[in-house]
């Protein structure tokens, strides 16, 4: 199949589909989250202190207690350990992004994130959270300042572009996510024409990749984007 026709393919599936498959995404890791959250709290709310694993320990479970412990030291290495309270939304936009983008390369499941309009329903959300975190550190009026730039004079000239700049953000996160998974699924689908029933190992070892880091990514600068709002005010600050 060409790239042409991979394209089309793309294009064919409905909107309505992916929107779907998103939503049960949604609510499988809201349903699995409610496991594990049953699993390790007590009746009184605390953690139970048995189920505090080993690193040695295996099983789903302490995979899972893998993965959260390495997502929490790469979002403590951005925002810092007293900025914990935006982890939950910044590890439930990696998990959704992580697991879409790996559903795709599902015989049969539709590439949700190469569909703009859930990329860019999940960029709004990430622009309207790191817009009110910055409103709810500084005030409205001290959130707009940083807009203005260090010099009075060239505040004029700053605010518009400071403004488009931060609206452009939208933007690039959709189309950063679209092309990425959607250049990758077409170079698996041409290698997977062209070899036949022969299964590309190697490029489907590779789209995982890409699946991963495309979410890592999309976090770290939903990392970076409440970093910049919310202690913006605080480096002026110290300058």
């Amino acid at each position: 199949m060409s790239s042409l026709n991979y394209a089309a393919l793309l294009t064919n599936d409905s909107d309505i589909q992916k929107a779907g498959a998103a939503v049960i995404i949604g609510a499988t890791l809201i349903l699995f989250g409610r496991v594990i959250n049953k699993k390790l709290v007590l009746s009184n709310g605390q953690v139970d202190p048995s189920l505090i694993l080993p690193a040695d320990k295996g099983g789903w479970f302490g995979l899972v207690d893998f993965a959260l412990n390495a997502f929490v030291n790469f979002f403590d290495s951005i925002l810092g350990k007293n900025n914990r309270k935006h982890f939950p939304f910044i590890a439930t936009i990696f998990f959704f992004v992580l697991t879409a983008n790996l559903s795709g390369l599902i015989p049969g499941m539709p590439a949700i994130t190469t569909t703009v309009w859930i990329n860019v329903a999940l960029a709004v959300t990430v622009f309207i959270y790191f817009n009110a975190q910055g409103i709810k550190a500084h005030g409205i009026v001290g959130y707009l300042k940083h807009f203005c730039g260090p010099l009075v004079l060239l505040a004029p000239l700053m605010f518009p572009l400071e403004i488009f700049s931060t609206f452009l953000r939208i933007l690039t996160l959709n189309l950063r996510l679209y092309w990425n998974i959607a250049a990758d699924h077409m170079v698996l689908e041409i290698f997977t024409s062209l070899l036949g029933p022969v299964l590309p190992i190697v490029f489907l070892v590779l789209g995982t990749f890409v699946c991963f880091m495309q979410a890592f990514i999309f976090a770290t600068l939903t990392c970076v984007y409440i970093l910049l709002a919310s202690d913006h005010g605080e480096e002026e600050g110290h300058h």
